[in-house]
């Protein structure tokens, strides 16, 4: 139940992060740069909490 909680989390945290993001007055290239970094980040932490890393 702990991991499911934590990959729940984990999840929205990530949606709320991409959507500030696309919110921020920035140039389109930047945005996406950021965005992209932040689902790498999201699918690293996930992969961890499945205990893959």
């Amino acid at each position: 139940m702990s991991i499911l909680m934590s990959l729940l989390i984990t999840v929205l945290v990530i949606g709320l992060v991409l959507y500030l993001v696309r919110m921020l007055p920035l140039d389109s290239q930047i945005k996406n740069v950021v965005q992209i970094i932040v689902i790498v980040i999201g699918i690293i932490s996930l992969l961890r909490y499945l205990a893959v890393f």
